[in-house]
């Protein structure tokens, strides 16, 4: 997904913290940890105690604003830039979508950082956290799978992660969490429509790109191509439960799900980008079509 050169991004609120030094490089972690990583990224378990020894020394955390990140053509350039831009089309859709809406802080991970939730570091992966009304995202987990794996991690890849998150967000300030909290695993559970719902947002996200405005009026982004769309289906595809149980070795066994199958991920995020956030109700449909 292409930003437009020429749009202004600068009023992003996004802020860089972490500890010096990264989590990874260097070759300290194998394709085993990286699978461990990946992982991480999509479901929003933190699995780094998998990995060991990858923490993030003692240094002192430091914040700071994202720098170099005033146009389209910045975020076009760096992933840093890119979810910062991003942040804005977020807060404008969510605003018009949501009365009462209250924007997120959105920290950019560089090495490691505490959270309330846990340590953020791309070995946790992107994850919300509530108590804090926070998006954790290191970009570096983005630079990995791209250029060392060749994995799918471009430009609407990383949004539809970014979008997942937000959806979570929209989640904590409209009480859905409160009103169905985690009962455990498996395929008709609240965590699996939790999932799916914050999907299909992501897509409503999405699809309304295109429309989104910069204070003078130019649109901060271009259409998604039929490819980039794809892409975003295939991201939704390779995280579910049923895909990650197979790639791990196991069977696929729906009663531990936590996030829902391929299909339902794919499904859902398409549910959105067709029908809007309004056809996001995951909580009102049975099981069977879910």
């Amino acid at each position: 997904m292409t930003f437009n050169d020429n749009a202004r991004v600068g009023g992003n609120t996004a802020k860089r913290r972490g500890r010096n030094g990264a989590i990874l490089g260097g070759g300290v972690v194998g394709i085993g940890g990286i699978a461990v990583l990946l992982l991480s990224l999509f479901t929003g378990q933190d699995l780094s105690g998998l990995l060991g020894g990858l923490g993030g020394g003692d240094a002192a955390t430091e914040e700071s604003a994202i720098e170099n990140c005033e146009t389209g053509a910045d975020a076009n350039a760096n992933d840093d830039c890119r979810l910062a831009a991003a942040s804005l089309n977020l807060d404008q859709f969510w605003a018009r979508e949501l009365d009462g809406y209250r924007q997120p802080q959105l920290i950019i991970v560089d090495g490691s950082t505490p959270t309330a939730c846990g340590t953020a570091s791309n070995a946790a992966g992107p994850f919300y956290c509530p108590p804090e009304e926070t998006v954790y995202v290191d970009p570096t987990f983005f630079g990995i799978l791209r250029d060392q794996f060749g994995a799918t991690a471009g430009p609407l890849a990383q949004l539809y992660v970014l979008g997942h998150e937000y959806g979570h967000h929209v989640q904590q300030i409209t009480g859905i969490m409160e009103r169905y909290p985690n009962n455990g695993s498996g395929a008709d559970s609240n965590g699996v429509r939790v999932e799916l719902q914050a999907d299909c947002l992501a897509g409503a996200w999405i699809a309304d790109l295109p429309q989104q405005v910069d204070e003078n009026g130019v649109p901060f982004m271009q259409a998604p191509t039929e490819t980039e769309i794809r892409d975003a289906l295939d991201a939704a595809a390779a995280v579910g439960d049923d895909n990650i149980q197979r790639q791990s070795g196991g069977a696929v066994n729906p009663e531990s799900w936590t996030h829902g199958s391929s299909e339902q991920r794919q499904r859902w995020f398409d549910t959105g980008y067709q029908r809007g956030a309004r056809s996001c109700d995951t909580f009102s449909a049975s099981g069977a079509d879910l």
